[in-house]
């Protein structure tokens, strides 16, 4: 399977999710949204920050467990199975593609004010642009998104400095906040259909999970680099707006659709002629590029990560020498272009925004179906807190956001799910044979599960890699190792081996080799070409424990095909066995997983007399030197 790069940082990350937000939410739609709330917009945009954090908690838990390129479609995929795969890919697509293509027109409302240029032709030039960037490569385009971030966060900070100082000279101040007509002006009901509108302003905080895969150290950056973008945009959103009620006429604010540089050109008089809506013309360009940029970047990530899984023709999952999606990149240009020239994008774009809402209430809804559905190789570097209520939350949320949004909200939602089953069934049905998580906790109901999942995570976690703190080579200092001879039976094996690790750990041989065999059964024993890990987690133990046995001629694996993934056709002659303290599951699982992937990494099989030792060498620095017999 091609694999991306890690090449982006924590402000990669900090940046993208940023970039993502800051675009029409603050420059154009501030004005439009106090029309229907009065100087109570700015509550409007805090209950929208505080509403949108369980998407946030979902994402972030998901893309520290799954960071696979694709983000939401993946977890979608992953959780419910490739139906919902395709409807949530497809239907993210199709709203990243919209939104980017209105942010790039966004740009002509702010451009005239200077430049006398045709709205449609530029939009085009620069989606090309953006294009074109994003296939040099992911760190290029991550470069220009941090430095359009800064360039908006400090004009952005500069512009909520000098509107405060602004607002204790303005003779409304504070105290318009008093009066019921210009705070509510049509009431509860008002304030919460503001809330309904400037909601998908923080819609972008979530597009970095479509690029965890490339992102280093995904278990801190992700959760850590969200975290800090959602408390950047929720201040600038609500000083911002604040200054902006302040300052401006009502009448006028209600109607302005570049209420940013209006506000600037009325409280930035000290700098000299229009330096105040210059700032803000560069700020406001600075915001739309960057969203159009990261909107190209992450975008392109769908329709890779769905040909991957075998949902789209598999030329959209090739990658080139500098790991870039080139076809996927591609697709997604050309698709903002068409949009560009064929359709009012400022029209359906509004309403692609429903679609992202039925996104996060799929992704809540995915966190649940993990977690319930207890697979061990689901290990989040986060964990969302309040499970469930958070998730149950980000389910009703944005279902009450999309019905508050009106019939026409519902009825595209509802055609996106018409076209992705229907490309579903015609077309990648008969293609795939994956099925979710769901099947997991239907297994713990009496119904079916499907192993493959659990493997794929399992090569997840290896892919994820060892954490800084890890003590990995550290486990074979002290390993034990332990020869046989062929032949032999798993029962057998396994009882020799438990045998002699209970005899070292002090612990009942007969309890030990159940539980090695109870997990092998299940089939939670992953099983490379040379060897197997036989692995568990015990109470009370204080140190994890290695021992690794070698039987000359191999151990045949007849594993009970109705529970365990496997009936490996080769006899497997080695055998590193795992045995970890119960209380720290996570690291356990890590270490299983990279001692799978090393193993799977040793070129030919380990079949000769000094076997153990070139195998111990593939696992470790330090091979250990204490045999048992």
């Amino acid at each position: 399977m091609a694999k991306l790069k890690k090449n982006l940082g924590l402000m990669d990350v900090y940046a993208i999710s940023t970039g993502a937000m800051f675009s029409s939410g603050f420059f154009l739609l501030p004005g439009l949204a106090a029309a229907q709330t009065g100087s109570s917009v700015v509550l409007a945009y805090f209950l929208a920050g505080l509403m949108i954090i369980p998407a946030m908690l979902s994402q972030a838990e998901l893309a520290t467990a799954m960071p696979r390129a694709g983000g939401s479609y993946f977890f979608v995929d992953r959780a419910m199975g490739p139906l919902f795969g395709m409807i949530g890919g497809l239907g993210t697509w199709v709203a990243l593609v919209l939104k980017s293509a209105f942010a790039l027109i966004g740009m002509g409302a702010y451009l005239v004010i200077f430049f006398d240029l045709p709205i449609i032709p530029v939009a085009v030039v620069l989606t090309l642009a953006f294009g074109v960037l994003n296939l040099v490569g992911a760190k290029e385009s991550s470069r220009l998104q941090r430095v359009l971030v800064a360039v908006l966060v400090v004009i952005l900070g500069f512009f909520v400095i000098q509107g405060f100082a602004a607002t204790l000279d303005s003779p409304r101040g504070w105290a318009s906040w008093g009066d019921d007509y210009t705070f509510a002006r049509n009431g509860l009901e008002g304030i919460i259909a503001t809330v309904g509108m400037v909601f998908v302003s923080y819609a972008g905080l979530t597009k970095v999970a479509s690029v965890a895969e490339e992102v280093e150290k995904p278990d801190r950056n992700i959760p850590l680099g969200m975290f800090l973008s959602l408390a950047t945009a929720t201040f600038i959103y609500c000083a911002g707006v604040y200054v902006m009620t302040v300052v401006l006429d009502p009448s006028e604010f209600y109607k302005d659709l570049t209420p940013v540089a209006t506000a600037a050109d009325a409280f930035m008089t000290w700098l000299p002629g229009s330096t105040g809506v210059v700032l803000m013309v560069i700020a406001a360009i600075a915001a739309f590029a960057s969203t159009g940029n990261a909107g190209v970047m992450s975008a392109s990530r769908y329709p890779f990560a769905m040909a991957r899984d075998r949902l789209l023709p598999d030329r959209f999952g090739e990658i080139s020498a500098k790991g870039i999606p080139v076809l996927a990149v591609l697709a997604t240009t050309a698709a903002m272009i068409v949009c560009l020239i064929a359709f009012d994008v400022s029209a359906v774009a509004k309403l692609a925004s429903a679609f992202q809402l039925v996104l996060f209430a799929l992704i809540s809804a995915a966190v649940i179906v993990m977690r319930e559905s207890r697979l061990e190789f689901y290990q989040p570097g986060f964990r969302s807190p309040l499970y469930p209520w958070m998730q149950i939350a980000g389910i009703v949320i944005p279902i009450w956001l999309i019905w508050e949004m009106g019939w026409l909200a519902v009825g595209f939602s509802l055609g996106v799910v018409a076209v992705g089953v229907v490309a579903f069934h015609f077309y990648a049905r008969k293609r795939v044979h994956r099925r979710g998580a769901i099947r997991h906790v239907f297994e713990r109901m009496g119904r079916s599960r499907h192993e493959e999942l659990h493997h794929e995570l399992r090569r997840v976690v290896s892919d994820k890699g060892l954490r800084d703190d890890d003590e990995f080579d550290e486990l074979f200092d002290n390993a034990l190792e332990l020869r046989l001879q062929g032949p032999i039976t798993l029962d057998e094996m396994m009882a020799r081996a438990s045998d002699i690790l209970a005899d070292e750990l002090d612990l009942d041989p007969n309890d030990l080799v159940h539980c090695f065999m109870e997990e092998s059964r299940l089939g939670m024993m992953p099983i490379e070409d040379n060897g197997a890990v036989p692995h568990h987690l015990y109470h009370g133990l204080e140190e994890p424990q290695v021992m690794v046995v070698h039987v000359d001629g191999g151990v045949p694996l007849h594993l009970d095909e109705a529970t365990a993934h496997v009936v490996h056709d080769a006899p497997i002659s080695n055998f590193i066995f795992l045995l970890s303290p119960d209380e720290d599951a996570a690291r356990h699982y890590r270490y299983v997983a990279e001692i799978a992937s090393r193993l799977d990494r040793i070129p030919e099989p380990q079949s000769q007399p000094d076997a153990e030792h070139s195998l111990l060498l593939a696992l470790s620095v330090n091979p250990p030197n204490r045999a048992v017999s």
